[in-house]
């Protein structure tokens, strides 16, 4: 009788086998299987709105947000990755000799030459030969790597010997003492990617929005808090935001014979965001829900009724020269309260947004794995009942670079690799219960202990290693000449 692994390697053979066989039929691309690391302490925002003085509300709904992941100087980015990628290899019993690609999206660089890509290859014993680079570009690198990973599986480097992708997204986001640092996080999601997916990627949608801006952006090869200009990243976010959700629409309708645009709504099952706070999540659910009534009015349709309470902003932003219009719209109160109305007569964010929001809640920012954070936490959420639908998906990188993108969740897939096994499997939100709230005191203290570890040589971290979850790596040192240690913790 085969194992779990001997089954899943003559699965992935066969497979490979039948795309050999004839070019035509769609390799469905896409997600097999995800798994995450979070840290085992995290801080809770109405106890750093006590400690930070503010007002009661500032942090939970004014930012939307619940909890704050951390780690010390016993954690850095490349532990956080091998801890995440080494559950998904051990959780789902991969044979690592099966992976072709390996990539990784992280802005998060304790070496500017030695990638988190190289120290990964620590945990796939004598199989050297795999693709794959770390990707950078502030929080975009995550969904660089997942589309990078699903290119290669569609294309003809691809070999039915090594037919998975791992790709790992994840970062160790602080700030500064100050209003943005409740808006930090740290975690890192791990993903096989390959063909007859149960999580398919839409081909032919994706809109891809770019620019040169200021918005975020970390110049001190001294620190790792970065420079963060509140307000242009916000309206650069929804810049990105419209011009890929319009070119994803457009795109979408005419590969189904649509001749009249449709509604968000009326479209997919679930939406997902880049999430750096949830009230910006909210806010964008919105925004998409305004270019709806945009679109309808452009295309000479009847506005939908529940879109009826935004007629007057949608009709002065309609037209080929409304960039300005909109753009002034952005921060437009009246537009915001009214598309709340609407928010709240179609059930939109409760039905498309809700499912997939709470992990970026409970962990803060995740940066570059914020926005697959929250497919994870959705699948978790949802699991056989995703079955059949689907979703879109927005990814956002200061700078900036974005991509809007279709996922399919098969209705018929089998295998090893189901929506089932990764709800199981993950149990995301077991784990996030499991974890340890510690006082602010203890979090500021550690972002101290991070500020006199960062660029340090000749250096051992000072926090216990029993901050570190049973199972995950740590730190060990850091030698004379900047060779990192990592030990894993029984």
């Amino acid at each position: 009788m085969l194992s779990r692994s001997g089954t899943m390697r003559a699965a992935a053979v066969a497979a490979g086998r039948r795309g050999l066989a004839t070019a035509a039929p769609k390799p469905n691309v896409g997600i097999l299987a995800m798994d995450a690391y979070f840290p085992g302490r995290y801080v809770s925002q109405d106890d750093l709105e006590q400690a930070d003085g503010v007002s009661s509300g500032k942090y939970t709904i004014g930012l939307g947000q619940k909890e704050m992941a951390f780690v010390s100087d016993r954690e850095d980015i490349n532990s956080v990755m091998l801890s995440a990628v080494s559950r998904l290899l051990e959780r789902y019993e991969i044979d690592p000799a099966l992976v072709g690609r390996l990539e990784v999206g992280t802005e998060s660089l304790v070496d500017k030459s030695k990638s988190s890509r190289t120290t990964l290859m620590s945990l796939f014993g004598d199989n050297r030969d795999m693709e794959g680079a770390t990707v950078m570009n502030a929080c975009y690198g995550g969904t660089a790597a997942l589309l990078n990973s699903a290119a290669w599986a569609e294309s003809s480097e691809w070999r039915a010997e090594k037919p998975y992708a791992i790709y790992v997204a994840g970062d160790v986001a602080v700030y500064e003492a100050g209003p943005a640092r409740p808006t930090g996080g740290c975690g890192a999601v791990a993903v096989l990617v390959g063909r007859d997916a149960p999580i398919r990627l839409v081909p032919g949608v994706r809109t891809s929005y770019a620019e040169d801006a200021y918005d975020f952006y970390k110049p001190s090869m001294s620190s790792e808090y970065p420079v963060v200009n509140g307000k242009d990243s916000q309206v650069c976010y929804m810049r990105a935001l419209d011009s890929c959700y319009r070119g994803f629409k457009a795109r979408s309708e005419a590969a189904e014979g649509q001749t009249a645009p449709s509604m968000l709504t009326d479209s997919v099952g679930s939406m997902l965001f880049h999430s750096p706070y949830n009230k910006l999540v909210q806010q964008s659910l919105r925004r998409l829900l305004f270019n709806d009534a945009v679109r309808a009015i452009e295309a000479g349709q009847p506005l939908p009724e529940a879109l009826e309470p935004v007629r007057e902003w949608a009709e002065a932003c309609a037209g080929q020269d409304s960039a300005a219009a909109l753009e002034a719209s952005y921060t437009d109160r009246a537009l915001d309260k009214a598309l709340q109305a609407v928010d709240r007569s179609l059930s939109a964010h409760a039905s498309l947004v809700a499912p997939g929001e709470t992990v970026s809640q409970r962990v803060g920012n995740t940066y570059t794995g914020a926005m697959h954070a929250n497919l994870l936490g959705l699948v978790c959420n949802r699991g056989a009942n995703l079955r059949g639908s689907k979703a879109a998906a927005f990814s956002y990188g200061s700078g900036l670079i974005a991509t809007m993108f279709g996922l399919d969740f098969a209705a018929d897939a089998t295998g090893p690799f189901t929506l089932e096994r990764i709800q199981e499997t993950a149990d995301v939100f077991g784990a996030l219960d499991a974890r340890t709230r510690v006082p602010c005191e203890q979090f500021t203290s550690d972002m101290l202990l991070r500020e006199a570890a960062y660029g340090r040589n000749s250096f051992t971290p000072v926090s216990p290693i029993e901050q570190v979850p049973p199972g995950a790596f740590y730190l060990e040192s850091v030698d004379e000449t900047w060779r990192r240690s990592y030990a894993r913790r029984a």
